[in-house]
């Protein structure tokens, strides 16, 4: 039984704010709804809204569901709320253009199996899932008008992505206004004690809904903000349009090979975020990372397998990591091959070039972009990898070096 100081630190575990004095602010506000809470029996009501713009859901959008599930084992109400008229608008956060507009009969489709997939990680007997145009569709213009008094246009055109767009002329459309309006309406009607979401809604969470439920004279809900969770390529934030998604509803195989294919630079952002392992357990894995006592092949290996054990159960994940080990490692790699050893840490790109496995830089550029390098048996995806232990190198299907540490 964790006491309320256990709670916080968990539900606060891998939240970033961008700003530690917002970060301690929502910490102590969440303490005192939780001693709240225990002291009247009743549970805090937590939500977090998805906008159905695509069918899939990606491994990025179980950040916020394994949050929710926190609090769901905590005894905790949970709504999943499914954006079915703020995906009419578009969502403007993060965005240097405005975003197009889904069809409302896209949305309804794609909205059917969201909650579906959803349930891989979240309780499907305690959670409740909503429709956000059950209850935005009949706002009145009276009541938008009175939410609206709450904010000036300066406040939302000093928003990041607003004051780039003015600066270089984009356009930005009056409709994208009415987003944090929309999402601050949903916590109101939702009487909302927590909204989870990513970084990139602080405006949205922290300022918009907070004043829109203040305006309606309710206590404004905390905002728990995630971490955006970096693609396969291990930069952009993972994202479909970007082609660097790890999809949930795939197969087990499909999900462990693409976990194998983060950079090594990826591995603890992605063990903080997509594992439950304990604060114990991470601190370890990021140990053996830095201090260099786990391979990085070895601890990506841990990584692919506690992930897909989570979405498939350990049977699947095992039969997965033995059809990657056979696939990938194993493989048809000769017993014998040359060998190079490294001279500190080197870029990969001089690695090959300097052991003639591409002609130049431009060539070894292209091998990567045609998924044609592998390290370790792992796909390469970032020409700027840099080589910092041993391993093995392939490029193409016939050349290989065994790479050493000096």
């Amino acid at each position: 039984m964790l006491n309320i100081n256990e709670k916080v630190e968990l539900l606060m575990r891998g939240t970033d704010y961008g700003d530690p004095a917002i970060g301690k602010a929502m910490a102590e506000e969440l303490k005192a709804r939780l001693q709240a809470a225990e002291a009247s029996g009743k549970p805090l009501r937590v939500y977090c809204g998805y906008d159905p713009t695509s069918s899939d859901l990606h491994l990025g959008h179980t950040i916020s569901m394994r949050k929710l599930k926190q609090f769901q084992d905590l005894g905790h109400e949970v709504f999943f709320v499914i954006g079915s008229f703020t995906s009419l608008i578009g969502d403007p956060s993060g965005k240097d253009k405005s975003r197009p507009l889904v069809s409302k009969e896209e949305i309804i489709e794609n909205g059917k199996t969201y909650a579906e997939q959803a349930f891989r990680v979240l309780d499907r007997n305690k959670t409740q899932v909503v429709y956000n145009s059950d209850w935005l569709e009949k706002v009145t213009l009276e009541e938008i008008f009175r939410m609206a008094t709450n904010f000036t246009a300066q406040q939302i055109l000093a928003r990041d992505n607003f004051a780039r767009r003015l600066e270089v002329g984009e356009p930005i459309h009056l409709h994208e206004f009415f987003y944090p309006l929309s999402q601050g309406y949903d916590a109101h009607h939702l009487e909302a004690d927590v909204q989870v979401g990513g970084q990139d809604q602080l405006y949205n969470i922290v300022t918009a809904s907070r004043k829109v439920m203040e305006g309606y004279g309710q206590k404004p809900n905390i905002g728990i903000l995630m971490p955006l969770l970096p693609g396969t390529d291990g930069v952009q934030k993972m994202s479909k349009s970007l082609g660097n998604t790890i999809p949930i509803h795939t197969t087990a195989e499909d999900m462990y090979g693409k976990v194998m294919s983060i950079p090594d630079l990826a591995m603890p952002i992605y063990a903080t975020l997509t594992t439950e392992w304990s604060n114990a357990e991470l601190a370890e894995f990021e140990t053996g990372l830095e201090t260099g006592g786990l391979h990085p092949r070895d601890a990506k290996m841990r990584l692919a397998f506690e992930i897909t054990r989570l979405f498939y159960g350990d049977q699947a994940a095992k039969t997965a990591e033995t059809q990657f080990v056979a696939m990938f490692q194993k493989g048809d790699m000769p017993d014998e091959m040359p060998e190079y050893q490294l001279q500190g840490d080197e870029a990969l790109l001089d690695v090959m070039v300097a052991n003639g496995l591409a002609g130049s830089k431009t060539q070894a550029r292209r091998l990567i972009d045609q998924q044609g390098v592998k390290w370790d048996g792992v796909t390469v995806a970032d020409p700027q990898l840099v080589l910092d232990a041993e391993g093995v190198l392939q490029a193409g299907k016939r050349h290989y070096l065994r790479v050493k540490k000096g």
